[in-house]
């Protein structure tokens, strides 16, 4: 046997007796936005009365099951396990994120999709254990369009063309650009009471105007994503715009409410595209500060590091630097990666590295106005230390933060005084660079580490016991 993953595939199918071929199939392949459109699209489908099941990187759901996933996109005989188990549900609609490793190990053969969608690409999934290559990961990725019968494509990004070139499906596109088939313009900001989302105009092959209760251009990218997919469902426009309001993903740019001053969210973004991606939408509103915190994963590649504290320097007003699965590296060395990349920029930040503690910071200082954005482990029900695995949500660190203590500040490395308070804590050090937005960093109280660079002074808090 040539490649006994790709028989696999199609003996998995045949043994639970094809059940792609009882479901209308959808799958969804990109860099970003594959989560999130999922969601989308399960909620404008079932508020259409269809049954839809869903395959992701958060969880599988079969009519009321919900079960946490693995991967992204399962093997072959599992992912037909639960085709099946849609099928015995009631289910007559599968949607699915198909990783670009899937599609490489062919998880996916066996059945064609009804429905290919191609979201967005960057280079992202590249090393040792991933893809060799940029132009290997935008080959597997194009395999999708070779396994499908109608296929969508955002043709605003610059790969679409490479992505789609050996299709072999109709294929039809959206954007934000004249060139698309349906396209979304007229964009609005909107923000009630902190809860931020976007507005936008419907044009081309249907034509009503939206809104998503999700912040950025990116969110109009993912439900304009779902628009594309529904149509060929003749789910009528009222449908549509209900659902887009009410759809909510967990740990993607979820808002949850913890103040009346301040708005804070949790998102999955934990490369340096995400990041910057993320923080550069939000940028868009008005605003106090915009408050970072994130870490980067051990034993994965140092370079995210650089890059990702380089873009919260440039981007937001404070950065809060901690721990996110730091594996079989010392939280402190990653810290200091990331640090590097913060040192080519005049961004404000302070390192904690108990994640909890860094939350429980960054709620406690929230200032009026403020956006707080709670990056890297969205929807993760974990944190991976040397130990292993240990329970970790970043949800239950918000709703039950840890209570705030008072602290003195030693400088270790500088001519200002032994201990300050925050009278005496120079304002220079802790003012962000981003004066358009008019406010500073805010005193920090309870942090191991503070510093604007580039600066000699090393700041490091003295807990009480």
């Amino acid at each position: 046997m040539e490649d006994t993953r790709y028989a696999l595939a199609f003996v998995s199918a045949a043994w639970f007796d094809h059940p792609a071929k009882k479901l209308t199939t959808i799958g969804i392949t990109g860099t970003k936005g594959k989560t999130t459109t999922t969601y989308l699209v399960k909620s404008i489908l079932e508020n259409a009365g269809r049954k839809v099941g869903l395959v992701g990187t958060i969880e599988i759901i079969i009519g009321d099951t919900h079960i946490h996933a693995v991967n992204t996109t399962p093997e072959s005989y599992l992912l037909q396990e639960y085709f099946a188990k849609m099928v015995e549900s009631g289910c007559d609609t599968v949607v699915m994120e198909v990783s670009s490793q899937a599609l490489m190990l062919h998880r996916t053969q066996g059945f064609v999709f009804d429905f290919g969608i191609f979201t967005n690409l960057e280079p992202d999934h590249i090393g040792p254990n991933e893809h060799g290559s940029f132009e290997e990961y935008a080959h597997c990725k194009s395999l999708l369009f070779q396994q499908c019968r109608v296929g969508i494509a955002n043709c605003d990004d610059v790969h679409w063309q490479l992505i789609t070139k050996e299709h072999t499906c109709s294929l039809e596109t959206y954007g934000m650009s004249k060139k698309a088939d349906l396209r979304a313009q007229n964009l609005q900001f909107t923000n009630r009471q902190g809860h931020l989302g976007i507005a936008f105009d419907v044009t081309g092959l249907m034509n009503f105007h939206a809104e998503i209760a999700m912040p950025g251009r990116f969110s109009v990218y993912n439900a304009l994503t779902a628009i594309a997919i529904c149509r060929h469902f003749k789910v009528s426009e009222a449908d549509i715009c209900k659902a887009l309001l009410a759809a909510k993903v967990k740990g993607r740019i979820e808002m949850v409410k913890v103040s009346n001053a301040f708005t804070l969210m949790i998102d999955y973004a934990h490369n340096a595209m995400a990041l910057k991606s993320l923080l550069t939408t939000l940028k868009e509103y008005e605003h106090g500060r915009l408050v970072c915190v994130f870490g980067c994963g051990g034993n994965r590649s140092r370079e995210r590091r650089f890059e990702m504290g380089e873009v919260s320097g440039n981007l937001a007003d404070f950065t809060i630097i901690t721990s996110d699965n730091p594996r079989f590296e010392e939280p402190e060395a990653i810290i200091e990666d990331i640090i590097t990349g913060m040192k080519k920029t005049d961004g404000v930040y302070i390192s904690i590295p108990d994640r909890k503690e860094a939350i429980a910071y960054a709620i406690d200082h929230g200032q009026p106005g403020d956006i707080i954005v709670l990056a890297g482990k969205g929807h993760e029900d974990y944190q991976e230390i040397l130990t292993g695995q240990t329970s970790y949500s970043t949800l239950c660190s918000v709703q039950q933060p840890l209570p705030s203590y008072p602290v003195q500040w030693q400088n270790v490395q500088s001519s200002f005084p032994t201990v300050c308070t925050p009278e005496s804590f120079p304002q220079s050090f802790i003012r962000s660079k981003h004066t358009g937005h008019g406010a500073a960093a805010g005193f920090p109280r309870s942090a191991s580490t503070i510093s604007q660079v580039p600066t000699a002074s090393t700041w490091s808090a003295v807990f009480p016991l």
